[in-house]
């Protein structure tokens, strides 16, 4: 049994790449991944840097395991006098999947505006760009077909019958998104956001590892929101959600996440969050995440609900963050402006 479904993954593999009809990377920790979410969520943090990494593996009962990792960095700057700030970033994403070990392997700078709508309180406005190049690559070593089967037995010495000449492709992304973030009453702690981003917008051509010019990226709009609410003067909760949809695929996952601050002094720098998200019809999935002074870990682990955990017997991905995230030390830093993007 195990060994059919590692065939059919295998082959859907190879079709997706073909055909660019699948989803794009994902993780469960979206909370961690603002600028795979939307650009133009670049900024909206405590801080002036924070650099954020994730590392997932999924499927280790199926198959061979799919490792994804991101590395994200952000650094906020105040625009002149005004309440006005722009951060600038880059993403990095690296993905393998599966047996014929489909690699993906993503460098995408951005810049987001953030544009300030009140005096009174934090209420902005932000757009923000992404961009940069994407390559793909197979290993065709790795590759086996029903051409390599003699009529008894797997013959490695014939040939599989693909005709794609190079194992790897690249090509140019780009992606947009809005986003409006502000107060929620008088306690600047107490905020929202609302955003939305349409990727791929440029609809990247010749993605193939075949001839076939017409295979073309298909673009994907994601829709975000976060709320986050004060309980006790050591306590809060976040609750944040998205819904994708590219093509005819969609995915939904939200979740929050309870607050715990702990430590001496009126100003404590430890904390200690946990909850759980849903990703629709497919997973769910507890967090616990640690956060002492500028440093923060988060685990997260997926728990099949969808069809395929028959095979997988509930078994999903594992996923753990990293993220680094401060003021800096210099006289235009944000930690004492009166107005600044946070969530």
């Amino acid at each position: 049994m195990k060994k059919t479904i590692r065939l059919c993954i295998a082959l859907s593999i190879l079709i997706c790449g073909q055909q660019v009809k699948s989803q794009d990377i994902h993780f469960s920790q979206i909370f961690e991944t603002p600028l795979l979410r939307n650009p133009a969520l670049a900024g909206l943090f405590q801080g002036d840097i924070r650099i954020q990494s994730v590392y997932r593996t999924q499927w280790n009962s199926v198959t061979v395991p799919y490792r994804t990792g991101s590395l994200d960095g952000e650094v906020k700057l105040p625009i002149g006098k005004a309440n006005d700030y722009l951060t600038l970033g880059a993403q990095f994403l690296y993905d393998k999947a599966g047996t014929v070990a489909l690699t993906a392997t993503h460098i995408l700078p951005t810049i987001n505006y953030h544009k300030s709508l009140s005096d009174d309180k934090n209420s902005y406005l932000s757009l923000g760009f992404i961009g940069g190049w994407v390559q793909r690559s197979i290993d065709r070593s790795k590759m086996t077909t029903n051409s390599q089967f003699d009529g008894v037995h797997y013959n490695e010495n014939l040939s599989n019958g693909e005709s794609f000449t190079s194992g790897n492709y690249s090509y140019f992304d780009v992606g947009v998104g809005m986003s409006y973030n502000s107060q929620i009453g008088e306690n600047p702690d107490n905020n929202y956001f609302i955003g939305l981003s349409y990727q791929h917008f440029n609809k990247p051509k010749k993605l193939s590892f075949y001839t076939d010019n017409s295979v073309e990226g298909t673009p994907k709009i994601v829709g975000s929101a976060g709320i986050r609410m004060s309980i006790t003067d050591l306590s809060y909760f976040t609750i944040q959600a998205d819904y994708s949809k590219q093509g005819p695929y969609t995915e939904t996952v939200a979740g929050a996440l309870y607050t715990w601050k702990f430590g001496n002094g009126e100003n404590p720098q430890y904390a200690f969050h946990t909850g759980a998200y849903l990703r629709w019809k497919d997973a769910l999935i507890p967090v616990a995440k640690l956060q002492a002074k500028s440093v923060a870990l988060a685990f997260s682990y997926d728990a099949n609900i969808s069809p395929l955990r028959t095979a997988s017997t509930g078994r999903g991905g594992f996923e753990v963050s990293l993220t680094y995230q401060k003021f800096f030390d210099r006289y235009n830093t944000t930690k004492e402006a009166i107005r600044c993007p946070r969530f």
